[in-house]
């Protein structure tokens, strides 16, 4: 793998005698073996829009392969098309009802009421995926939701629904209130089962982001997934997950089938210390689905590797300071950093720091002020904040009146690049 420097001036600064107060250019200055390998090992961050420049196929119309610890994908295709969910829409349910457990809102062991709503709709009556929970019944949480999510009953998602905001409609609220949080800009929820609506759609990176939450924050509740079957009123049925049986390490999360749209599945594998995600969208047969998911996991396992980049407290780069006791102050990333890019790749990289500036003194450690971008020919392979490093008092009067020299009072502040100080380590 190669790195390219570049070079960028800010539109404007101190004259060359002030030097030093100057806002510094941009460079990036990268270095690293050949067949180095990154990813973010920050396990907070949004998903990076990064794609393998790779020969890889998928026969599926809709398909997109992340890496968990870094959120870096692998792969896409037609990731943000729109498309009706059908059953995959119960992740968002299981979603939804995670945050109010974890809140301490509700257990378990709290007992949810299945309505008749519930039961007609969703149930035996309905002729469709069923927990067969009887009606009129109380039924713990905990049941609940392995009755959504392992045989993905359409009854058991109306009852934690309705259990937990009264009506469907208003828990659909929730889930669009969920959605909104995540930044899953192309759903929209109209339901907790996956019923056909005109107005719920998503599209498979929004599906990736949302199981990548739901492992990151909810590991425990997460296992309910892959619990291999449930018996409710003597009826004992398998998990649909057919991926779970793939030999491939997969441990969830969901699958449906939706009759304009195809066959569609959500899962996620690990193998070693690494964990992917999978959405595929729009196959035309069970088989097909399955076999271009497990597809793109064996690929994905065997194509890429990581390569750190940098420690949580190395000095990124440098952000100018106005009326601060000093001119300047170091950024960094606050957590260490690794990117995952395919083995053996001689592509360009180039990184940058830009923020708004100059900074206005005073300015406290640790400060989000701007973003660390590394980019690998068009594709943003990593987008994260970077934070100071150092509390910066004000400064003296004699400084302040150094700084009025090459800064107007009232300027909008300007979008600044500022110079990536430290190298890839080997």
């Amino acid at each position: 793998m190669t790195f390219e420097m570049c070079h960028e001036q800010p539109r404007s600064g101190r004259s060359a005698g002030m030097k030093r107060r100057r806002p510094l250019g941009l460079a990036a200055f990268l270095s690293a073996g050949a067949g180095a390998l990154l990813t973010v090992v920050a396990a907070l961050l949004p998903l990076q829009a990064a794609r393998a420049q790779t020969a890889f196929q998928t026969a599926v119309p809709e398909a997109t392969l992340v890496d968990f610890a870094s959120g870096t994908i692998l792969f896409e295709k037609n990731a943000q098309g729109r498309v009706a969910p059908g059953g995959i829409v119960k992740i968002m349910t299981a979603a939804v009802i995670f945050d109010q457990i974890r809140a301490g809102k509700i257990t378990l062991d709290t007992p949810f009421y299945v309505s008749e709503n519930a039961w007609r709709r969703g149930g035996g009556p309905s002729g469709g995926a069923a927990m067969f929970v009887p009606v009129k019944s109380q039924v713990r949480v905990g049941d609940l939701l392995q009755g959504a999510l392992v045989v993905s009953g359409n009854d058991a998602a109306i009852a934690l629904a309705e259990g937990l905001s009264g009506t469907e409609s208003e828990f659909a609220q929730r889930m669009n209130a969920k959605a909104a949080e995540l930044g899953m800009s192309g759903s929209q929820f109209r339901n907790a089962t996956g019923f056909a609506d005109p107005d719920q759609f998503t599209n498979a990176r929004d599906m990736a982001v949302l199981a990548r939450s739901i492992i990151r924050n909810d590991p425990e509740l997460y296992k309910i997934f892959a619990v291999p079957d449930i018996e409710w009123s003597k009826i004992k049925q398998r998990n649909r997950n057919t991926l779970l049986n793939a030999g491939i390490g997969a441990d969830g999360l969901h699958m449906s089938w939706v009759k304009d749209a195809g066959y569609h599945l959500v899962g996620s594998a690990v193998q070693g210390n690494q964990r992917l995600i999978v959405v595929v969208m729009g196959a035309k047969t069970e088989k097909e689905r399955l076999e271009e998911a497990r597809r793109l996991l064996e690929w994905g396992f065997h194509s890429f590797q990581y390569k750190l980049l940098f420690a949580g407290d190395t000095e990124v780069g440098r952000a100018s300071i106005w009326g601060g006791a000093v001119g300047s102050v170091p950024l960094v990333t606050g957590s260490e950093l690794s990117l995952l890019l395919p083995r053996n790749s001689q592509e360009k990289l180039v990184a940058r720091v830009s923020y708004k500036g100059p900074l206005r003194a005073p300015v406290a450690k640790g400060t989000e002020v701007g973003r660390l971008e590394l980019t690998r020919g068009q594709l943003k392979v990593l987008d994260v904040p970077v934070y100071t490093a150092a509390d910066v008092p004000v400064g003296t009067l004699w400084q302040r009146a150094l700084d009025g020299g090459w800064t107007v009072a009232g300027d909008a502040a300007r979008d600044l690049t500022t110079q990536v100080m430290a190298k890839f380590r080997k």
